[in-house]
């Protein structure tokens, strides 16, 4: 999984997308996949840039679903 790192608990990313408008959009992808896979990220907007953060607060840290999601979210990627 290239561009994730691991901090702490949780491993994250910080995406760059061409504008606003695109961030937004990549935002609101990532909400169907998060949903459909019932696993949910912390995203965080930053004009161009979305930073995820993924932990599964379940069982305290890391487990396949962050894996998992992260996989799916790098597929989308802009």
């Amino acid at each position: 999984m290239t561009g994730w790192s691991r901090v702490g608990d949780e491993i994250e990313r910080t995406f760059e997308c061409p504008d606003f408008g695109a961030a937004i959009g990549f935002v609101v992808l990532i909400g169907f996949l998060a949903e459909a896979m019932d696993h949910h990220p912390d995203l965080d907007i930053r004009w161009r840039r979305v930073r995820v953060a993924l932990t599964t607060h379940d069982l305290g840290g890391l487990s396949d679903w962050d894996f998992d999601l992260a996989a799916a979210i790098d597929a989308i990627a802009p």
